[in-house]
């Protein structure tokens, strides 16, 4: 029988983690350069991003603010049925939405089921501490997930059918500060870069490794690798601001795109905010 020491340990915690940061960098990688689904000619790839933008917001909107379930099923059908219309695979929409920051929020809410006052579901006492998730509590948790997972599917859904570029003009378009777009779309980018230096960094590492390291010494490799990682990131930032200078780059955010509204565009846009509009006076008058 083999048994585990702190060395083996550690090498399985640097595989692991190596193994996420490859994932997540291919992931962004498909994301950020592919952009196979937004270049497909399909129902919300042919709308203007000004009104796209503006549809996704009015939805958003309408989630956050209402407080019923029927409501946040009804925009989450809508939300199915664009991604359908929009050629986009169900099973890998769905999938990229629940399994990712719903379930992070409602590990984020679960102690509010068992504090928020009201009827309990159950009592489960075990030695001097009693577990007993009420019904408000549950309630609550549910509704918050809800929410989260309609705005993030509607987030994704706007991402996957517009190009970055065409989704950071429109924010401009909308007046949003010229800084943070700046932000925005650097660091989106230069999010997978360093990825990439991440993994070169394992590999490098893993092909001149002889030995298995202790535990200590995992440790502090990564402490170090985290430290140049930080330096490179500030030298490569000067470095870039440089070179955009130096190309005559004076804060605003180009692309080749032109953008330009039509009726078809005019009347999706109306309607998405009537559609949220509906909803939020039922939500008040007569649903659940």
């Amino acid at each position: 029988m083999s048994v585990a020491t702190p060395a083996r340990d550690a090498d399985a915690r640097i595989g692991w983690l190596e193994r996420t940061l490859a994932g997540i960098s291919a992931n962004i990688e498909r994301a950020v350069f592919t952009e196979h689904h937004a270049r497909i000619r399909a129902f919300l790839q042919q709308v203007d991003p000004r009104a796209k933008l503006g549809m996704f917001l009015a939805f958003v909107l309408a989630a956050s603010l209402t407080s019923s379930y029927a409501v946040l099923l009804i925009l989450y059908g809508l939300t199915l049925a664009a991604a359908v219309a929009s050629r986009i695979p169900t099973d890998f929409f769905v999938k990229r939405v629940w399994l990712g920051i719903p379930l992070f929020a409602g590990i984020v809410v679960i102690p509010s089921i068992f504090f928020v006052p009201g009827p309990t579901i159950f009592a489960l006492t075990i030695g001097p501490i009693t577990v007993a998730p009420t019904v408000p509590g549950l309630m609550g948790a549910l509704m918050l997930v809800m929410r989260v997972g309609v705005s993030v599917s509607l987030a994704v859904l706007l991402v996957m059918t517009t190009p970055w570029a065409d989704i950071l003009k429109s924010l401009r378009a909308l007046r949003v500060p010229q800084v943070f777009v700046l932000i925005l779309s650097m660091t989106y980018r230069y999010i997978f870069l360093f990825l990439h230096t991440i993994n070169g960094i394992f590999l490098a590492r893993r092909s001149r490794l002889v030995a298995k390291a202790g535990g200590s010494e995992q440790r502090r490799w990564i402490g170090g690798t985290l430290g140049a990682l930080m330096s490179r990131s500030f030298k490569m930032s000067n470095d870039v601001y440089a070179a955009m200078l130096a190309r005559g780059f004076t804060g605003e955010m180009r692309t080749y795109t032109t953008f330009a509204m039509t009726g078809r565009d005019w009347f999706l846009l109306a309607a998405s905010i009537g559609i949220a509009a509906v909803l939020l006076v039922g939500d008040m008058v007569w649903l659940p």
